[in-house]
């Protein structure tokens, strides 16, 4: 096992689980059930369109993004997973953008 001192490479990965975290919570106080990260919300009746609607309000707000346009498929809200990945993308995005 690998042990580094790059703290950057600690917050990503400290970052990672927080998100996921974050949005398993938000699911579980909204709907009152527990969820796996890599189940299919929709598929399992976890999210209608509204709530879904309101689920990107949270992670806009919460998270510091903006989604619009071909981020708002459906494909990547699907999953806890999938919606934690979107979050990462679009941070990195925005700081791309701020370091120009």
């Amino acid at each position: 096992m690998t042990v580094s001192n790059d703290q950057s490479t600690d917050t990503v990965a400290e970052g990672t689980g927080s998100i996921e975290a974050n949005l398993l919570g938000y699911l579980e106080t909204r709907t009152k059930k527990s969820w796996d990260p890599e189940l299919d919300l929709f598929a399992a009746g976890g999210l209608s369109s509204l709530f879904a609607m309101e689920l990107v309000v949270h992670l806009e707000k919460t998270f510091g993004i903006t989604i619009g346009g071909a981020d708002l498929r459906l494909d990547n809200f699907r999953t806890v997973k999938l919606m934690g990945e979107l979050v990462r993308r679009l941070q990195g995005s925005a700081a791309g953008v701020a370091g120009e």
